[in-house]
């Protein structure tokens, strides 16, 4: 019998594994001889990762964009960790919360490709790039370049900075369906002058699901002087990478979306040599302005979510982040395929699978998104969230499967959209 097959016909068994992470590590073992691309559409595999998650039964949650929870082995870490904190009090607070959060700091640096040096745990992608868009050294006159699709919090600071310093926003639009790289980076380029300091692109939009060939946008704006800030909120552990391969000066990511953290974790990496050129945000203690920790002094915080990250690193290490690529891109164009032709239906999302992953945007021809998004909860107990920016040219309903989302589940959102389509 083929592996596969043999898998196969042994799943049901796997369903009822405990759920420990040791367990479902010795489960996922057995497919080390398949692909990535072998596995993707392998309900029964993927069965297996659905039932370590405790879901609510009342709705199809495919609005993982804003945050995906938790498995239940890391909810149980985080929990442990929680009351470990609460039994300890201040002495855990002023004895080993420095060094528990340097480990965590440490394994998440790993996991991005980059030294610990340059990177800090924040408490999400806002705080992580507003802290590099206000505290960038501008001058009056200055220009930083954006697009009309990024995320709104970004855009917002950027208006701030301009009130506060003087800095003049430029901002472009991206096509959906661009005719190649080149086309988008020739957008960022015609923006940029003499005057332009700072870039910012996202790496994955986070309104249309749009991967962003950041590495070559990256090199065209350095080579005309100009720092790139990676808006990755959506791309850290959904795509595989490390981010020094994209050449960048800044990145900022949310750990609570893909990388499935408890809420209020973030990342920020910055390239050594822009470490002490950027304010903080909030005034440095003494000692931490020798390091990038100047960067981050956020005073008491729930630090029983910075030692949960390395369990959520461990187990998205056992899934596998090219395994875990793959069946988030075979899910997308699982659903997309089936709609992508019908006459009243908008996609709002890159036709060339290579241009997406997880995230896709649809619409209805004279339906507006508020409208969709409610038909889609209220009659076919569907949650997703509309995105009504017509000044991005993006009108429709972000859809966001994850991990434990079933074809099944994906197949009433096609009929669904198929009825409300016709």
């Amino acid at each position: 019998m083929h592996k596969r097959d043999f898998l196969k016909s042994i799943s049901l068994a796997g369903l009822a594994l405990p759920l420990s992470s040791n367990a479902m590590n010795e489960w996922i073992n057995q497919y080390q001889e398949l692909s990535p691309a072998e596995i993707a559409d392998d309900e029964n595999f993927w069965s297996v990762i659905r039932s370590g998650y405790k879901l609510k039964p009342d709705y199809i949650n495919l609005e993982n964009g804003y945050y995906n929870f938790l498995p239940e082995n890391i909810l149980d870490a985080y929990i442990k960790n929680i009351r470990e904190v609460n039994y300890q009090g201040p002495y855990y607070m002023r004895t080993v919360q420095g060094d528990n959060k340097k480990k965590a700091n440490a394994a998440l640096a790993e996991l991005a490709g980059c030294t610990a040096e340059e990177l800090v745990i924040t408490r999400n992608t806002t705080e992580s790039l507003d802290t590099i868009i206000g505290g960038f050294p501008w001058q009056a006159g200055d220009e930083a370049v954006m697009a009309a699709q990024d995320y709104g919090a970004m855009l917002d600071m950027f208006t701030l900075v301009g009130k506060r310093h003087g800095v003049v926003n430029k901002v472009i639009s991206l096509p959906h369906n661009p005719k190649s790289d080149e086309e988008l980076v020739q957008r960022y380029a015609n923006a940029i002058t003499p005057k332009t300091k700072l870039l910012m692109v996202c790496h994955v939009v986070n309104i249309t699901g749009q991967v962003m060939p950041v590495k070559k946008i990256c090199d065209m704006a350095h080579s005309k002087g100009v720092q790139v800030l990676v808006d990755g909120a959506h791309a850290f552990a959904q795509l595989n990478f490390k981010i020094p391969e994209l050449n960048c000066d800044y990145y900022g990511a949310s750990l609570h979306k893909w990388l499935s953290v408890p809420l209020g974790a973030g990342l920020l990496y910055i390239k050594k040599e822009h470490i002490h050129t950027t304010w903080p945000l909030l005034g440095p203690s003494e000692g931490e302005d020798k390091s990038i920790a100047r960067l981050n002094h956020t005073g008491t915080h729930p630090v029983a979510t910075d030692i949960t990250i390395p369990y959520a690193i461990e187990h998205y290490k056992m899934i596998g982040a090219e395994r875990k690529q793959a069946r988030l891109q075979y899910l997308q164009q699982y659903w997309l395929k089936q709609v992508k032709q019908l006459p009243n239906i908008i996609i709002n999302t890159p036709d060339d699978p290579a241009r997406c992953c997880a995230i896709a945007n649809v619409g209805v021809k004279g339906m507006k998104p508020a409208d969709l998004a409610a038909s889609l909860l209220n009659k076919y107990k569907i949650y997703t969230v509309a995105i009504d920016r017509p000044e991005a040219n993006v009108q429709g309903c972000r859809i966001t499967p994850n991990l434990y989302t079933t074809t099944k589940e994906l197949d009433t959102l096609v009929a669904a959209l198929k009825e409300l389509g016709s």
